[in-house]
C-alpha cells in the first residue's frame, strides 16, 4: 500500500571498524569531532600513509539514559574498513582511534532525512517504537544512527537502527 516500506530488517557480517568514543556536552559535537579524527585516519594519518577510501554508512552508537528521555553523553562513531584492509588494518596515528572487530549484526532499520541532533534522534526512536509496537526482539538501551551522506548536506539520508537480540 505504501510507496516506501516503513522499516526493514538487515544483517551485517562481522568486520573491522575504526572507532572513536567522545562524550561532549552535545551529540553533534561528539560526532563532529569523532568524524574529523576518522577522516584524518582515512586520508593519510595511518601506518601505510595513504588514503584508505570512504565507506558508508558511518555509524554512531548511542545509549539512552535509564528513563529513556535523553542520550548518554558517550557516543561511539565507527567507520567500516574497506575490504582490502579487513585482514590487516592500518594502524591509526591518533591514539583515540581504536580498531575493533564487531560481531555480525542484525538490525531493524528505518530511514529519516535531515540533521541528526539529540532531539531529532529521540523523536525518530519514539516514532519507530510506535511503528513497531511492544516487542522484546530488540535492545531498548542501545541504538545506532547510520549516516550515508556528508554532514553538510541539509536533507541527508540517515537511518535509525534497532539492534536485534541474539
Amino acid at each position: 500500500q505504501c510507496e516506501e516500506a516503513a522499516y526493514e530488517e538487515r544483517r551485517y557480517p562481522a568486520g573491522k571498524w575504526a572507532c572513536v568514543t567522545k562524550g561532549e556536552p552535545m551529540y553533534e559535537q561528539s560526532i563532529s569531532m569523532s568524524f574529523m579524527k576518522l577522516m584524518r585516519y582515512i586520508c593519510k594519518e595511518n601506518s601505510v600513509g595513504c588514503y584508505l577510501g570512504m565507506t558508508v554508512p558511518v555509524l554512531n552508537e548511542i545509549h539512552l539514559t535509564k528513563e529513556g528521555t535523553e542520550l548518554e553523553r558517550e557516543v561511539v562513531t565507527a567507520y567500516y574498513l574497506p575490504g582490502e584492509f579487513q585482514q590487516n588494518p592500518p594502524v591509526p596515528t591518533d591514539p583515540e582511534i581504536h580498531i575493533t572487530e564487531r560481531a555480525p549484526l542484525r538490525v531493524i532499520t528505518r530511514v529519516f532525512y535531515g540533521m541528526t541532533t539529540e532531539e531529532t534522534i529521540l523523536r525518530e526512536i519514539n516514532l519507530f517504537w510506535e511503528l513497531l509496537g511492544s516487542t522484546d526482539a530488540v535492545l531498548r538501551e542501545t541504538y545506532i544512527v547510520a549516516v550515508y551522506e556528508n554532514p553538510s548536506i541539509p536533507q541527508r539520508r540517515n537511518e535509525i537502527w534497532f539492534i536485534c537480540r541474539a
